[in-house]
C-alpha cells in the first residue's frame, strides 16, 4: 500500500533538514524530542544556521545528547557566544530514553537526527530516529526506484 505524503504543517518552520541520514540508514520509529539551547543558539536557529550533517545522537548515563551539531556563532552575540559543537541534552520522557537504550543496546541500531524545527509555540524540537545503516546494494536499490520513479513521471508528464 502506498504511503500518503504529509502535509507541511504551517506551524512548524523547519531549520535543518539532514537528507543524508535518510540514504545511509533504514530509519525505524521517529520520536520529537525537546533540545536544550542558549539564548545564542535559539538566535542563530531562528537565523536558519545549522549543519546536523556530521550530527549523532548519543546516550551518556541515563541521559541523551546530540553531539556534532554545529550551530555557527550568533554575530551580535559578542562575548555571550556559545561553543560550535558542544553536546545537546535532548529532553525525552524516562521510558523513551529506556526503549532507545535498549534498542541501541540489544539490536545493534543506532539514533540519527532528521530534522531540527520550531513547533507552533516556537519551542525547538529536534526529530530522530531509531535506524539501521544500509548496506552498498540497499543504496543502489534505493537511488534505482528514485530513478525510475522519476522517469516515470517524466513519461507520464509527456504523454498526457
Amino acid at each position: 500500500m502506498a504511503q500518503k505524503k504529509k502535509k507541511a504543517d504551517p506551524n512548524r518552520k523547519v531549520v535543518a533538514d539532514n537528507r543524508a541520514a535518510r540514504y545511509h540508514y533504514a530509519l525505524g520509529e521517529k520520536l520529537e524530542a525537546g533540545i536544550m539551547l542558549l539564548g545564542t543558539e535559539v538566535k542563530s536557529l531562528r537565523a536558519g544556521r545549522i549543519n546536523l550533517g556530521e550530527a549523532y545522537v548519543g546516550v551518556a548515563g541515563s541521559e541523551v545528547y546530540l553531539y556534532n551539531a554545529h550551530i555557527p556563532e550568533y554575530l551580535q552575540g559578542n562575548r555571550f557566544n556559545h561553543e560550535l559543537r558542544r553536546p545537546r541534552k535532548l529532553l525525552l520522557h524516562r521510558r523513551q530514553i529506556d526503549r532507545l537504550i535498549a534498542s541501541i543496546q540489544r539490536q545493534g541500531m543506532t539514533i540519527v537526527p532528521l530534522r531540527l524545527y520550531f513547533n507552533e509555540r516556537g519551542m525547538a524540537k529536534c526529530e530522530i530516529s531509531v535506524a539501521e545503516g544500509k548496506k552498498l546494494h540497499d543504496k543502489r536499490q534505493a537511488t534505482k526506484e528514485r530513478d525510475w520513479n522519476r522517469e516515470k513521471a517524466r513519461l507520464l508528464r509527456s504523454h498526457n
